[in-house]
């Protein structure tokens, strides 16, 4: 009960502390927020919220059994994941965050999958979307097109050789050949009926819970710049908190390209705490761990640092 009192009462503490820093520098909270609201405005809402929607309603009339059909297969022999489990590969690795982490906690809560296989889904299938890494790392910060094959290939090339290792650790217990028999096909599928307003009312929560966490930790980001930025390891720390601002510091503190790129991918498939924080919000109650999930992603970055130094090497 002590302990419990201690960390409560430490948490207290870092509140009070962060409202009186918030009280002593108005300014940098109105423009962190501003920044994170239109980041999440004009970025995220129109990127996020039509997936958002979609994989919803996919869910609710039953399509996703016919896409599970067709990706159950080739996603088995590769990764040996269900039909249903597929589904989440292709949209995790294709729409964005949190967007792999929502449609896995989604099919736990159907009883589509199990809890290990969405364990072993999580470890791999949520990350940054190409459209992210074309239009802001690629052509608007690193400003070289010829780095756009590269990034791409080791962004999104590093979580599928990262899935055979993580695989042995959080088997989903498939086979070879069982790519029909997934847990989803075996049983009814578990499914609420629900509307399209409450397909809409559920995205539009989960649409809001992103842009919260960006909003606060924009607003940190912009009161943790206040102590300064005097040395790298003060960058380096306060780029994770958030990606998209996180790498506008790292290439502003690192202009030679040979020493920012390992560090730009690594944050970028990192992903930051920020997304860390929203895949927490999209996972809460399924049984799956933040804890694994951070280990992955540090895992997986580091990965992604090793292969961009190599290129660094032979080619900058």
């Amino acid at each position: 009960m002590k302990q419990k009192l201690s960390k409560k009462s430490l948490a207290g503490i870092g509140m009070i502390g962060v409202f009186l820093l918030m009280l002593c520098c108005p300014k940098e909270v109105f423009n962190g927020a501003s920044e994170g609201l239109l980041l999440w405005f004009q970025i995220l809402f129109p990127t996020l919220f039509p997936f958002l929607l979609i994989t919803d309603l996919l869910m609710a009339t039953g399509g996703i059994r016919m896409i599970s059909k067709v990706l159950s297969v080739p996603f088995g022999i590769l990764f040996r994941v269900s039909g249903e489990g597929s589904f989440a590969v292709v949209a995790g690795f294709l729409c964005g965050y949190p967007m792999g982490a929502k449609i896995t906690a989604d099919l736990i809560r159907n009883q589509s999958i199990s809890v290990e296989e969405g364990t072993y889904l999580l470890s791999f299938c949520n990350n940054t979307s190409p459209i992210f890494i074309m239009n802001f790392l690629v052509w608007k910060t690193l400003d070289r097109k010829e780095l756009l094959l590269p990034s791409l290939v080791i962004l999104l090339g590093t979580p599928v050789v990262m899935s055979f290792p993580f695989r042995k650790i959080y088997k989903s217990g498939r086979k070879r050949g069982e790519g029909r028999n997934t847990l989803g096909m075996q049983r009814n599928y578990i499914m609420k009926k629900k509307s399209v307003e409450s397909c809409m009312m559920d995205s539009f929560e989960t649409i809001v819970k992103v842009g919260g966490y960006l909003i606060i930790f924009s607003v940190l980001l912009k009161l943790a710049e206040q102590t300064g930025q005097k040395n790298i390891a003060a960058t380096l720390l306060l780029s994770t908190l958030e990606v998209t601002n996180g790498i506008l510091m790292i290439a502003k503190k690192f202009p030679e390209i040979s020493t920012a790129y390992p560090l730009l991918i690594g944050l970028t498939s990192m992903g930051g705490i920020c997304s860390m924080a929203q895949t927490q919000s999209v996972i809460r109650g399924t049984g799956l761990k933040l804890s694994d999930y951070i280990i992955q992603k540090l895992a997986t970055a580091m990965a992604a640092s090793g292969f961009a130094i190599l290129y660094a090497k032979f080619n900058f």
